[in-house]
């Protein structure tokens, strides 16, 4: 777990090097070893000095987090945490300058172990994060962060590194005073440290000096005293209340910033104690980390399928989406060849790249030899023949199935025998669509979300006869470009689309049923989605909206008349308001200003006098998306509920600190949620109406994450 060398001079190294894992993570063993480590550099007289460092490709990426899911009991967390705090302050206290040398990755934990270093250097790459991102999991660190971070760059400067857990590059860690010194590699990182440590080798933390002040003033200065309850303001207003860990940092940076370190790290233990035992924070670690991670890593892949070698990748349609798959897969080192019905379509599609890449080129974040090396893995092409040699073929055509059918017929008639062709739809069958493919074993969905730069996941749909080896290889695909795989079952809108779909029509039946609109928008962001399901709605397109409801009327030959429905074909028939694109939908979109709710609303669909508490609209809009996820578990084009939660999350922002669509059904209780979907059934509508497995297991009181406890110690 932990290497300790000495060299001739007396300079002690402890390098981490976790043995049951490719990364560095603080659990109870790494605890024990370290302890051990830094006790005997501090008490042996010979040590003049300490590094600290990694023989991983990593520092460390903090504490274990299987390791926290699974403690429910506040005396452990505390008890371990005032045991970490313990052992970091006899490495700042214990007479001996420490370094850290940052030979890559250190966040959360892992960044608390250097802040208890007297002095900290890092590798100058941009692949390196620093660090402390813990409230994007529900916590607040709990090595010291919330205490020392403040005392040494400022409370000002800490607040936005704390609260929005923000990581940055080493030459942004430098700037902002995280790190003291960057070299440009590994050999450099241990001379440097050593010459500190001859050089200067101060032993003492700033905030253990005598008469230390915290810069920028402490908590009861003019400044920080309209400060902090000014960002406290700003949480609530863009989180309303859904997440207590920023809340928790801020209180435990005014409370703890006015005592000593010592009785601050007494008050960050109980805040962090808090925050772990919090359903919030139990959900987005269990879909955030560990399931996510497991879905990263592939979990999903046949097994006995080798590796694909997936080295070019052909894309059909050079529009948004088309372009933004060509790039990221360009950036993450495939070769790429974009084509269009004209060459200057293709071209255009490769200018999304070249838009991209001179925005990093313009702020340093990457040379212009790697610019120049990933434009020249895009080949922009008009002609079939362009794609012979791709691995892979992706269409990204018009959601039109007749337009897909000739794409894939013309594409298939120049690929070699091992090519899969997937196509990116959002609605259309897979089933269907590989009708048109000679060749369907090879045929499979995969699903991209816009912006595809920005946007995590990838959904991969399989068809009735897609094989392990299309599975195998889209997977691989996904690897390679560093996004988040679901492999879900065909049917209509396969799961992302189909749920999403709930959300939006939900908010068009309150609005039809008379709901102010400021009302339902409201609620949505409320409940924790990111926008409301009407300013979704214009962002998707109603007129995309209403296509697929004419398509699926056509397949199915049944025709939808509720009220949601109504709203659609008004808008977009009668009142031509087809969304954003057209500028006009449910909102206004002026040039140069803010979106606003369309004030003609009211004339169309008269509000009721007395509205609705926004419990009630919450509740609405929430439930009918884990409803229709569990309708996907049940009916199999869901395969488990991780797979559903990491979906919700990452596919269409269902709100994070509910872990996911299916999480928020455990954490409410299944009989609960059961009894309440039946009250909201009567009074909406059948559509809240619970399935009968789901009123079976209500009954049994049973979990769709099993007996949690059981998890907990498979996962320790």
């Amino acid at each position: 777990m932990i290497h300790y060398t000495k060299d001739i001079d007396g300079i002690a190294t402890i390098s981490f090097d976790n043995s049951k894992s490719n990364v560095n993570v603080i659990d109870a063993e790494f605890l024990g070893d370290f302890e051990i480590n830094i006790s005997n550099a501090i008490a042996d007289t010979a040590v003049k000095g300490i590094i600290l460092t990694s023989s991983k490709k990593d520092f460390m990426l903090g504490a274990d987090l299987k390791m926290i899911m699974g403690i429910d009991e506040p005396k452990i967390i505390m008890a371990i945490t005032n045991r970490l705090h313990a052992v970091l302050r006899k490495t700042e206290t214990g007479g001996k300058p420490v370094v850290a040398a940052i030979n890559g990755t250190a966040l959360g934990g892992g960044y608390e172990l250097c802040l208890a270093c007297h002095y900290r250097i890092a590798v100058n790459d941009s692949k390196i994060q620093i660090g402390l991102p813990e409230v994007l999991l529900g916590l607040l660190p709990g090595g010291g962060g919330t205490q020392k971070l403040p005392r040494m760059i400022g409370v000002l400067e800490a607040l936005p590194l704390l609260l929005e857990g923000k990581k940055l590059r080493p030459d942004q860690a430098l700037k902002l005073g995280l790190i003291n010194q960057l070299v440009d590699s590994n050999e450099q990182l241990i001379i440097a440290a050593k010459q500190w440590i001859n050089n200067v080798g101060k032993a003492l933390q700033p905030w253990d000096e005598s008469g230390f002040v915290i810069p920028g003033g402490g908590i009861q200065s003019p400044k920080l005293l309209m400060a902090l309850p000014a960002a406290a303001g700003l949480v609530l207003k863009k989180t309303y209340g859904n997440y207590p860990a920023p809340i928790a940092i801020i209180n435990c940076i005014y409370e703890g910033l006015q005592l000593s370190i010592d009785k601050a790290l007494t008050v960050e233990c109980r805040y962090f104690t808090h925050c772990v035992l919090s359903s919030e924070s139990k959900n987005m670690i269990r879909t955030l980390f560990i399931n996510m991670n497991e879905a990263n890593k592939g979990a999903a892949r046949p097994s006995d399928i080798p590796p694909t070698n997936l080295n070019k990748i052909g894309i059909l349609g050079a529009g948004m989406m088309g372009a933004g798959i060509a790039y990221v897969a360009a950036t993450n080192g495939l070769n790429v060849v974009l084509k269009d019905v004209t060459i200057e379509a293709a071209e255009k599609g490769k200018a999304y790249s070249v838009k991209l890449l001179d925005e990093k080129l313009a702020n340093n974040v990457l040379s212009k030899e790697k610019y120049d090396e990933i434009l020249a893995r895009i080949v922009t092409t008009n002609i079939p023949s362009g794609i012979a040699d791709c691995d892979m073929v992706i269409e990204a055509v018009f959601e039109n199935r007749e337009l897909k059918a000739a794409v894939t017929k013309e594409s298939e008639v120049v690929l070699g025998p091992n090519a899969v062709f997937a196509s990116n739809t959002s609605t259309l069958p897979i089933s269907g669509l590989a009708k048109a493919s000679a060749r369907p074993q090879n045929f499979i969905g995969i699903h991209f979300f816009s912006p595809v730069d920005k946007m995590q996941l990838v959904e991969i749909i399989l068809g009735a006869k897609t094989s392990d080896y299309a599975i195998a290889m889209a997977i691989d695909l996904v690897k390679k470009i560093k996004k988040t795989p679901i492999v879900v079952n065909d049917g209509r809108g396969f799961y992302t689309t189909r749920v999403v779909l709930t959300y939006i029509f939900e908010g068009l039946e309150c609005l039809a049923n008379g709901v102010s609109p400021a009302l339902i928008e409201n609620a949505g962001k409320m409940a924790g989605m990111p926008v409301g399901p009407l300013a979704l709605a214009d962002e998707l397109s109603l007129e995309l909206c209403y296509k697929i409801n004419k398509q699926t009327e056509l397949d199915t030959g049944k025709i939808r008349n509720d009220a949601a429905i109504s709203v659609i074909n008004k808008f977009f028939e009668e009142l031509d308001r087809p969304g954003k694109k057209a500028k006009k939908g449910f909102y206004d979109y002026p040039q140069g200003g803010k979106k606003v709710l369309w004030t003609g609303i009211a004339d169309v669909y008269p509000q009721l006098s007395k509205q609705p508490e926004v419990e009630e609209i919450k509740k609405r809009l929430l439930f009918i998306q884990s409803l229709e996820a569990v309708k996907c578990i049940e009916s199999k084009i869901v395969n488990k509920p991780a797979d559903a939660d990491i979906g919700s999350i990452l596919g269409w922002g269902f709100a994070p600190y509910s872990g996911g669509v299916i999480s928020y059904i455990d954490t409410i209780g299944l009989k609960k949620f059961v009894a309440d979907c039946n009250l909201l059934a009567k009074k909406y509508g059948k559509r809240f109406k619970p399935t009968s497995k789901m009123k079976e297991m209500a009954v049994k009181g049973k979990y769709y994450y099993q007996d949690k406890k059981a998890e907990v110690l498979e996962i320790i």
